[in-house]
């Protein structure tokens, strides 16, 4: 079996260790109701998604 040549510092094993990096969500302006929304979803407020509804709101529900 092969053996490593030498010891590898914590610091290059911390560094090669920490690749995975958190990223915010993308969040966009809905072009419908211009709240910010989840890119690529249907938008919560107004269940717009490419210029089309697809979910239908009631205005009375929240009034």
């Amino acid at each position: 079996m092969a053996l490593p040549k030498g010891k590898i510092s914590k610091a290059r094993k911390h560094s090669r260790r920490a690749n995975w990096k958190l990223t915010l969500p993308g969040i966009v302006e809905c072009p419908q109701c211009h709240e910010m929304k989840l890119a690529h979803r249907v938008c919560k407020h107004c269940g717009y998604y490419n210029g089309v509804q697809v979910i239908v709101k009631n205005e009375e529900k929240n009034a």
